[in-house]
């Protein structure tokens, strides 16, 4: 290789090899060994000349020609041999494996390399064996059964979904919603299941709910709603973080490496403060506020099951904290109400906690405010008393949390 002279090639003028992404994985600009190598090529220029054919085809040098052109070179140092890629393809990808023989390659590419060695035909023949050999499955398999096709959303439901667009288009910033969430919304300026039936207004039942996730579910399918904005966080699904090497664990690792510091901010207070949330359908607006302060925040989905009442219990006891104050954001009935009376009393009487102290978070809608809640009554029934009656906060107002001396917390 070393008679072979090297000349200086214009970039434009020189073409990948096809071949090449066949046989080893493609080469991707925003890789970060490929950006990492384009820096290095402008501060030092290319080391190795790259080997292409008489024709300008890419015999050895894809990464540094696509660093080059990252670096924004004009031409590239390159041993040009005597020889076309057209004049015979089988002994130009021979060639092409030779020249990256030395290279590291993952076992795919290695494989691939074998492939090149054997006949193509009896290659395939062989892959097909194998693949249908190791794909039989025995037993007796359950009817699927005939296609079905969804019913096209048809233009008396146009009013609907315009209503359940603009409930996820509001709460943008809250995405993913879940469909409870979203019909509970729709309660506030409820729209028409169907333009053309008057008596179709969506209500608070089971018929309303039914129609929302069957029309949300086409709308999605349908593309009308993005996958994203929907989520069922009943139904969790687990996956597990794999890595094809132990380069790509190593970098994933240091390309995060300090990004998860929070300074906790609940050091510095004299209590030990906690947030229940009665139902999953304010948990992620409540979630927003509560990650500001760092306060821990529990969703009960109605009566808290015992594990996560003893892991509260435990944070408790690990902060060295002398008081609990449990924060409650429930509904304004009588289910709501001893949701929350039950749960400090768990504290107390189950997990030993005496110096417990709950309150209840209080946000309204318009719907509650015009209709008097018992929170409106009793802030009023105070301004009456200090000879005045002050303005409530405004509907759906987060509620200032009961923490002294300390500002949002920030990621690091």
């Amino acid at each position: 290789m070393d008679h072979v002279p090297i000349r200086n090639i214009p970039v434009c003028e020189i073409e990948p090899s096809p071949e090449n992404d066949k046989l080893y994985k493609p080469v991707c600009s925003t890789d970060p060994e490929i950006v990492e190598l384009a820096r290095s090529i402008e501060k030092h220029g290319i080391i190795e000349p790259l080997v292409i054919t008489q024709d300008y085809y890419i015999l050895s040098g894809h990464r540094r020609f696509v660093a080059a052109r990252i670096a924004d070179l004009e031409t590239v140092p390159c041993r040009v041999l005597e020889f076309n890629r057209t004049d015979d393809p089988d002994q130009f990808l021979v060639l092409l494996r030779e020249y990256n023989r030395q290279r590291e390659k993952s076992f795919d590419e290695k494989l691939r390399e074998v492939v090149v060695t054997i006949n193509p035909n009896d290659a395939y023949q062989s892959l097909i064996e194998h693949r249908a050999a190791q794909s039989a499955v025995e037993g007796d398999h359950m009817a699927i059964g005939e296609r079905k096709h969804r019913a096209a959303i048809s233009f008396a439901k146009r009013g609907f979904l315009n209503a359940i667009l603009a409930v996820l288009k509001d709460n943008r910033s809250f995405w993913p919603l879940s469909d409870r969430q979203v019909h509970y919304r729709l309660l506030n300026s409820p729209p028409l299941r169907h333009s053309s039936k008057p008596d179709s207004v969506y209500r608070n039942d089971p018929g309303s709910y039914k129609s929302l996730v069957d029309l949300v579910t086409r709308a999605r399918l349908k593309g009308h709603i993005p996958m994203q904005a929907i989520a069922d966080e009943t139904r969790p699904i687990v996956t597990w973080s794999t890595w094809p090497d132990v380069r790509g664990f190593i970098h994933s690792e240091l390309q995060d490496l300090l990004r998860g510091y929070w300074r906790n901010l609940m050091q510095s207070q004299p209590n030990h403060i906690e947030i229940l949330v009665e139902k999953n359908t304010v948990a992620n607006i409540v979630k927003a506020v509560a990650m500001q302060y760092c306060i821990p925040m529990t969703s009960g989905r109605g009566y808290c099951s015992l594990p996560p009442r003893h892991q509260l219990a435990q944070r408790f006891k690990t902060s060295g904290k002398s008081k609990l104050i449990i924060l409650i954001a429930s509904d304004f009935d009588p289910d709501g109400e001893e949701i929350a009376r039950s749960f400090a009393r768990s504290m107390r009487d189950d997990f030993g906690i005496n110096n417990v102290c709950s309150a209840r978070l209080a946000g309204l809608g318009k719907k509650k405010r015009r209709r008097g809640s018992p929170w409106l009554r009793r802030w009023q029934r105070r301004g009456r008393r200090r000879g005045k009656v002050p303005s409530p906060p405004a509907p759906n107002a987060s509620c200032r949390l009961p923490v002294r001396g300390c500002a949002p917390g920030r990621r690091g």
